[in-house]
């Protein structure tokens, strides 16, 4: 039996590492750009104002479910925080990331997802930047709401440190990744800028610029949203 569940594990991290290899960084930067830009433009979508308030923005394009024996989710993307010591200048350059967690499928209902998550304050900011951060423990998640912006004044909201949004299917909408994980990618991002360099270090300390496609990813931010309006 033991033996058994150690060979599902094995087979399921196999399954789950062979797609993702045969894309690279830069693509899955390319691929952020891309859908950032096309959920931004969704009617009835995010709503501006919490798009204003938001102090980084992850994007998580088409995590997949795999279920062998056991079932498990997986995605790769990109974090992109707003810089200045009050986060209040331009977009800065991204840091890699990974999503995972064993609840995400259930969710998902075995098609390819595009999440985007919206940190709302310095506190949710500084839980993703740990080392690992569990959705709904380590910080507070909750489903965002779509639409006009008066939707943005819900309780849900004003207390959560991160509101995620899904799109599957053509489906847009808010949802709970709550017992999901979210780490820095460490080997992406030293292939990204060429040079070991911690998520801390890109988001908070300016260490790197933008590179390739990830300049893209932030001229679409810096179009959508090019002042935080949080205070």
């Amino acid at each position: 039996m033991i033996r058994n569940i150690g060979i599902a594990i094995l087979v399921l991290a196999l399954a789950l590492s062979l797609p993702l290899k045969a894309e690279s960084d830069q693509s899955r930067l390319a691929n952020c750009g891309r859908v950032l830009d096309e959920i931004l433009h969704i009617p009835d979508g995010i709503p501006q104002d919490l798009l204003d308030k938001a102090e980084c923005i992850i994007i998580m394009p088409s995590v997949m479910k795999v279920a062998i024996g056991i079932g498990g989710s997986y995605g790769r993307g990109a974090l992109v925080c707003r810089s200045g010591a009050k986060m209040d200048g331009p977009w800065g350059a991204p840091a890699m990331y990974r999503l995972e967690g064993g609840n995400i499928g259930i969710q998902l209902g075995g098609t390819a997802t595009d999440f985007v998550l919206l940190v709302m304050n310095p506190r949710g900011i500084d839980g993703i930047l740990s080392s690992k951060v569990k959705l709904g423990a380590d910080a507070s998640a909750a489903a965002g709401p779509k639409g006009r912006a008066t939707s943005a004044e819900t309780d849900a909201t004003m207390r959560a440190e991160i509101l995620s949004y899904s799109r599957a299917r053509g489906l847009f909408a808010g949802v709970s990744l709550a017992g999901s994980s979210l780490r820095q990618d460490s080997g992406a991002n030293k292939t990204i800028y060429g040079r070991e360099v911690t998520a801390r270090e890109i988001i908070l300390e300016g260490k790197v610029k933008p590179v390739g496609e990830g300049r893209n990813l932030v001229d679409v931010l810096q179009k959508a949203s090019p002042r935080n309006r949080s205070n």
